[in-house]
């Protein structure tokens, strides 16, 4: 079995093929034939990506009845106070549905992180903070619309964890064997 541990880039589409959009792809980081992601991350977003060739295994991954727990660090507008994120945490209602109860913490900015390119668009009048937001669930641009939800809109994404694996020291468009 092969299992892969990817720090995805900005704008770079979880996929091996771009059918024609002419976007970065998972092709340009990952030379090893007959592996898959183990879910999305979305186009957008930066951080962990687990590919793996064994089909249960990604499917017990990406399934969100196996409730396996994503953490995302979000960057957001805003400093959001207690309310948002104990709203956070019990779920909000979102257009598909509410969410499941979710861990929601706000946490310094976070060392080491690697500069976006390009860099998120700064407001001299909208201060920005960073929370850690962990998800059982895998909805379509989920968290961005959570921290919308709540008033609080994400200016960047980075997925860190997904269930015992983690990015560690990966930079983005690097990869490892786990």
């Amino acid at each position: 079995m092969t299992l892969i541990l990817f720090n995805k880039p900005f704008n770079v589409l979880s996929q091996f093929t771009d059918e024609g959009s002419g976007k970065r792809t998972l092709k340009e980081f990952i030379p090893i034939p007959g592996i898959y992601p183990a879910g999305r991350l979305d186009y957008d977003s930066e951080g962990l990506l687990v590919l793996t060739d064994d089909g249960a295994l990604q499917a017990r991954i990406a399934n969100p009845k196996n409730k396996v727990a994503k953490t995302y660090w979000a960057q957001v507008e805003g400093i959001p106070d207690a309310a948002a994120l104990k709203a956070l945490a019990a779920g909000v209602d979102l257009s598909d549905g509410r969410t499941r109860p979710a861990k929601a913490r706000a946490i310094p900015e976070p060392e080491n992180l690697w500069p976006r390119h390009p860099p998120i668009r700064y407001r001299k009048s909208v201060p920005d903070s960073w929370i850690e937001l962990t998800i059982t669930e895998g909805r379509n641009r989920q968290v961005r619309r959570m921290t919308a939800a709540v008033d609080h809109p994400t200016l960047r994404l980075i997925r860190v964890r997904i269930g015992d694996w983690s990015l560690g020291d990966l930079t983005p468009g690097d990869w490892k064997n786990a």
